[in-house]
């Protein structure tokens, strides 16, 4: 099997790597962070003994898309799978951001995407059954002040990849959208786990624990995927909590746990 990986240098991205590796799958790795990429590279190899070809690669760039692009083609490259894990969070509230910092949530985590996906989906093997898995999140079950933009990013790839399941059901094709909780996977996101106390621990996810299922999940047909039982829990509560409930207590949970962590910013004006 041929997978390709967004964000392969990254914790989830890796541990995806990591467990496509132990499966025998030859993988081809993309990341922004070129070092971070080759280390893996050489790793899964060692280890697993499984080709692995590796590019770094901007996927907000629609030019280093079409270098990446470039190689594949060079090379004959043809897919059976696509991993969507590339992404991206600024902490802090809309107003406490700087504008393009605030856009590059979108242009990584939706439009980025859109543009990887289309690519791949072009290059698939043909004759074979092809598998798509997007990384959404809990938080896009929820409005989510204080994370307004990636919850709302998020939100867009989970609606997306329902659809496109649908689109593609009678191509042979299969989507699945994960939408883990937290994820130990920077210092910065294990002060965030820390400072919401019980509700950081209790929602977050093992990283080689939901790489494994989301893989088997996919493997099986299916689409939605919410690891742990109480983040399936919630994320019930989010189709039957009016959004406007929700939003408020989200809003003085995230305030709580944001002033533990987060430096007071003052609001950037619009430039």
């Amino acid at each position: 099997m041929n997978v390709l990986i967004t964000g392969a240098a990254g914790g989830l991205g890796r541990a995806l790597a990591t467990e496509c590796g132990r499966r025998g799958y030859n993988l081809f790795l993309t990341d922004v962070n070129e070092e971070g990429l080759r280390c893996i590279q050489s790793g899964l190899e060692r280890q697993f003994g499984v080709t692995v070809a590796a590019k770094a690669c901007d996927l907000t760039s629609a030019g280093s898309v079409d270098d990446m692009l470039d190689v594949i083609d060079r090379c004959n490259l043809r897919f059976d799978m696509l991993l969507n894990v590339a992404g991206l969070d600024f902490e802090g509230g809309f107003m406490g951001r700087e504008r393009e910092s605030i856009v590059k949530i979108v242009s990584l985590n939706d439009a980025a995407t859109l543009r990887i996906t289309h690519a791949v989906l072009e290059r698939r093997r043909p004759g074979r059954h092809f598998t798509i898995i997007f990384v959404s999140s809990l938080a896009s079950m929820f409005p989510m002040p204080l994370k307004a933009t990636y919850a709302a990013s998020k939100r867009f790839l989970l609606d997306f990849a329902v659809s496109l399941r649908q689109e593609l059901k009678s191509q042979d094709a299969n989507v699945l959208v994960l939408c883990p909780g937290g994820m130990v996977t920077t210092k910065e996101a294990m002060e965030g786990i820390a400072a919401q106390g019980f509700w950081g621990g209790a929602t977050t996810n093992p990283l080689e624990m939901v790489a494994r299922k989301t893989l088997d999940r996919a493997l099986k047909g299916k689409g939605v995927y919410v690891p742990g039982v109480l983040n399936r829990a919630l994320s019930f509560f989010g189709e039957i909590v009016p959004p406007s409930y929700a939003a408020a207590v989200i809003y003085r949970r995230w305030s709580r746990a944001q002033s533990k962590w987060l430096p007071p910013a003052a609001p950037h004006g619009a430039r």
